[in-house]
């Protein structure tokens, strides 16, 4: 009987085998995500200041949009899906040869983002989501069964994102008669919407478990209602929809999220850095929302909305989930240290700095721009500082992962 018992916590919990750096998603799309964080921002340093050019054919802009976006983001997304995929599916995912062989694949994009020739950039870049998205796909078609229809949502908006980034390609060769900004627009819109997804699925999640005796009420009918109207809302929006029903709708689309994110208690958070850090980067999805429909009808400028939306929800909500899932993947406890919370406000600055100064202080906004962009660049280096060495090694309790 022993015996068997044995046997069968083995198989549950299987000792680790192969390099650690290949064994489950998050290890090396954290970490090159979390480098390329650092990267990419001090090269737009070197673009937006006319020391370096980048791929033929992209401006400085669309080159800084499309890689903190397909370059940093997306990365972490991988990262994330193929370790909860596995925890969701029970099934394995990518890992060892194939697992490197993705990660090369999004390195080598990476590489031709700022060197070219285009075409190599499109087929490397614009493959990479599309392998990733079939992989998913197939992961869930193994795993077969009801319990995880929710997840198909998520694969969804990972084929769409995939599909953004072909058009963004398309429109920067003129192939389709499109602004290729109105594709950045729709990856912005596609992981926000990602973001409420995962953030609706995991935040309450750890709240419970890290806060005792805490209650949540999630309302069915409010979740349906909150994901009903972003999605038209921000569809409207990347669209060009008039002007003043995009702004109606965006705003009734903050109110909701907010009320979302009010319903999770984030107040009970409080002295949990590596729980609140996730409710601060929730937070400025419904403040980017409000910002994204004053811009609509003029009151503001479109940049700070878009910072909101990207600095701000996806820089926050990103250092969080790096943190506390590498924390989880790799054996140790779930409590922030020092340099984590120095990383946490250093991304949750960055967005401050990067949002407010050209709403209240116009005449400072390049200096704003350059602060914010070294905030994000310690943040992210922090992390390395604190995580590489832990993601380049054997779990602490040497199982598989």
């Amino acid at each position: 009987m022993a015996r068997l018992q044995v046997s069968a916590e083995t198989a549950a919990h299987p000792a680790a085998t192969g390099w650690p750096l290949l064994r489950l998603g998050f290890r090396p799309f954290y970490l090159g995500a979390s480098a390329y964080a650092v990267l990419a921002m001090g090269l737009w340093f070197l673009v937006f200041t006319g020391r370096m050019e980048v791929a033929p054919r992209l401006s400085p802009v669309l080159w800084h949009a499309h890689e903190m976006l397909y370059g940093f983001v997306v990365a972490v997304i991988v990262g994330f899906l193929l370790t909860a995929g596995r925890v969701w599916t029970q099934l394995s995912t990518p890992r060892g040869p194939a697992l490197g062989a993705l990660f090369a694949l999004w390195a080598a994009g990476r590489v031709a983002a700022a060197s070219g020739p285009y075409m190599l950039f499109f087929l490397l870049d614009g493959s990479f989501l599309i392998i990733v998205a079939a992989v998913f796909a197939g992961l869930l078609l193994r795993a077969g069964n009801r319990r995880n229809a929710a997840v198909g949502g998520v694969l969804a908006l990972l084929a769409l994102l995939a599909l953004a980034n072909v058009l963004f390609h398309l429109a920067v060769l003129a192939v389709v008669p499109i602004d290729p900004m109105r594709a950045i627009y729709a990856a912005i819109a596609l992981v926000v919407l990602l973001e409420c997804i995962i953030g609706g699925r995991v935040i309450p999640q750890f709240s419970r478990n890290a806060v005792p005796g805490l209650q949540l009420a999630v309302s069915p009918r409010r979740e349906l209602l909150a994901a009903a109207v972003t999605g038209i809302g921000l569809l409207a929006w990347v669209l060009g929809a008039p002007a003043t029903a995009t702004a109606v709708l965006l705003a009734a689309t903050a109110v909701l999220q907010a009320l979302r994110l009010l319903s999770w208690k984030p107040w009970r958070s409080l002295g949990r850095p590596i729980l609140w850090v996730l409710h601060l980067g929730y937070a400025w999805i419904p403040v980017g929302l409000a910002l994204l429909a004053a811009a609509q009808v003029g009151w503001i400028p479109a940049s700070p909305a878009l910072h909101a939306l990207t600095v701000g929800s996806m820089g926050g909500l990103i250092i969080g989930m790096l943190t506390r899932t590498a924390r989880g993947h790799t054996a140790r406890p779930l409590q922030a240290g020092p340099v984590e919370v120095a990383a946490y406000a250093a991304l949750l600055l960055a967005a401050l700095v990067r949002v407010a100064a050209p709403l209240l202080l116009p005449a400072l906004s390049v200096p704003a721009l350059l602060a914010s962009g070294l905030l994000w660049m310690l943040g992210f280096a922090a992390y390395l500082a604190r995580f590489a060495p832990w993601l380049l090694a054997t779990r602490l309790d040497g199982r598989d992962g």
